[in-house]
C-alpha cells in the first residue's frame, strides 16, 4: 500500500478554518502542484462576533485570517454560508442529544454532516476532485484502488477518531496533507512562518466551536431552561439536587451538589442520567466500569466487517485504546471488552481500529456495567 499517491494534479477545495493547520494543509496541497481553491465555512449565525480567547473557528476574525492565508498562498478564496445547515445538523442535534441524556461529539457530527457531506457534495458538483482539511490522519490506497483511513504518523496529534464516520466514497475524495509527517505543532507553526502565513502564532481553537466561552452547561440551560430534579445514589436515595439533568455526563465528578460525603468517604461520579424521571444517579468510581456495549448507526470506512472480530476501540477523542471484540448483528454493533473500560456514555462514538486502520464508527446506545459483587467474590 502507498500513502496518498497522486498521479496527476487535482482540483482541490481546501477547507480553511482560519487556523494554522488548515492554512499549512492548503499551502502543502498547492506546493504539490494541485489546483487549489480555499473556502471558509461560515458556520456561525452571528459571524460579527469575535472569539473569546482561543475558542471558536467560524467568526468574522477567522474568516479574515483564512482569506489572508489564501492570498499569501496565491489561491482563490471564497466564503460559503453553511450556518443554517450547521445549526440543524450539529447544534440542534447537540442540544437534543443532551436533552435525551446522551453525550454527543459535535466535532464528529460536523465532519460527517458538514465537511464531508454538505461541503464535499457541493465541491464535487462544482467539478473539484477532492476536499483538503488540516486534520491529522492518513489515507492509504490499496492495490485495487480502494482507500483506507489510518491514524496519523504522529500518534500524539492523531485525529482519526473524529473522522471515523467517513465512508468509502468520502475517503476517495479526501486529502489530509498533515497526517503523514512526524512534526510537532511548533514545527507546523515554523513552517507557516516560513511560508509567510500570519496565522503561524494564532492560538488553537479548542472545546466546542459554537460555545465561545466554553460553558456547555450555561449554553444548554439557555436553550432548555431550568429543570430541577434529584441526584440519587445507587439505592435510589436522594443525596442532592440539580437544575437540569442535561447538564451532566457519565463519569463527571465536579459540579455535583451533594450535601454530605458518601459512607465510604470516596468521591462520587455520575453513573446514569435519566431524562424520564429527571434524575442523575451517582456512585463510586468502580461502578463506571463496563464490560460490553451496543452501538447504533454504524458507518464503515470501507466494507462492513463480516462476523465477529478482534479490534482495538477508542471511546473518546483524546482517550486511549482498549482491546475489544465486535460483531454486527441486525444493524447493531455489539462490543465486549476483555478488561473493563471506564466512563463510557451513551451518545459518544466508538471507533474500531485494526492496527492503525480505522474500521468504522458507531454511536453508543447502551452499556453493561461490570458485576461488582461477582468481581468482589472472585
Amino acid at each position: 500500500m502507498t500513502e496518498n499517491p497522486q498521479r496527476r494534479p487535482l482540483r482541490v477545495l481546501a477547507a480553511m478554518s482560519g487556523g494554522v493547520d488548515s492554512a499549512v494543509a492548503a499551502a502543502r496541497a498547492a506546493a504539490a502542484g494541485h489546483d487549489v481553491t480555499g473556502v471558509h465555512l461560515a458556520l456561525s449565525a452571528n459571524p460579527q462576533s469575535f472569539r473569546t480567547g482561543a475558542r471558536g473557528c467560524c467568526t468574522l476574525e477567522d474568516s479574515r485570517d483564512a482569506r489572508r492565508a489564501a492570498d499569501v498562498i496565491g489561491i482563490p478564496f471564497y466564503v460559503w454560508d453553511l450556518a443554517e445547515r450547521f445549526r440543524e445538523d450539529v447544534v440542534d442535534d447537540f442540544v437534543a442529544e443532551y436533552e435525551a441524556g446522551r453525550t454527543p461529539n459535535p466535532c464528529l457530527r460536523c465532519n460527517e454532516k458538514i465537511k464531508f457531506a454538505a461541503l464535499l457534495d457541493k465541491a464535487l458538483a462544482l467539478g473539484f476532485d477532492a476536499v483538503c482539511t488540516g486534520h491529522y490522519a492518513t489515507i492509504a490506497t490499496r492495490a485495487d484502488g480502494t482507500r483506507e483511513l489510518h491514524r496519523a504518523s504522529d500518534a500524539a496529534k492523531d485525529q482519526s477518531y473524529v473522522l471515523g464516520v467517513l465512508d468509502e466514497r468520502q475517503l476517495a475524495h479526501a486529502m489530509f496533507p498533515l497526517g503523514d509527517t512526524l512534526t510537532t505543532k511548533d514545527e507546523i507553526r515554523a513552517e507557516a512562518e516560513r511560508r509567510g502565513l500570519a496565522v503561524a502564532r494564532k492560538p488553537d481553537s479548542h472545546d466546542i466551536c459554537f460555545i465561545a466561552d466554553g460553558d456547555t452547561q450555561g449554553f444548554l440551560a439557555q436553550r432548555l431552561g431550568a429543570a430541577p430534579g434529584d441526584i440519587v445514589d445507587e439505592s435510589g436515595a436522594t443525596v442532592g439536587s440539580h437544575d437540569g439533568a442535561y447538564g451532566f455526563t457519565v463519569g463527571q465528578r465536579k459540579g455535583l451538589r451533594i450535601g454530605h460525603p458518601a459512607p465510604d468517604g470516596k468521591p462520587r461520579y455520575v453513573l446514569d442520567i435519566s431524562p424520564v424521571d429527571n434524575t442523575v444517579t451517582v456512585g463510586p468510581a468502580e461502578a463506571l466500569d463496563i464490560t460490553a456495549l451496543t452501538a447504533i448507526r454504524p458507518r464503515w470506512c470501507g466494507a462492513a466487517p463480516a462476523g465477529p472480530g478482534a479490534y482495538t476501540a477508542q471511546l473518546r477523542a483524546h482517550g486511549g485504546e482498549a482491546a475489544a471484540t465486535a460483531e454486527l448483528v441486525d444493524g447493531t454493533l455489539r462490543v465486549t471488552f476483555p478488561e473493563p473500560v471506564r466512563g463510557v456514555a451513551p451518545g459518544q462514538a466508538i471507533v474500531l481500529y485494526d492496527g492503525t486502520r480505522v474500521v468504522g464508527s458507531a454511536t453508543i446506545a447502551t452499556t453493561r456495567r461490570r458485576d461488582l459483587a461477582a468481581a468482589s467474590a472472585g
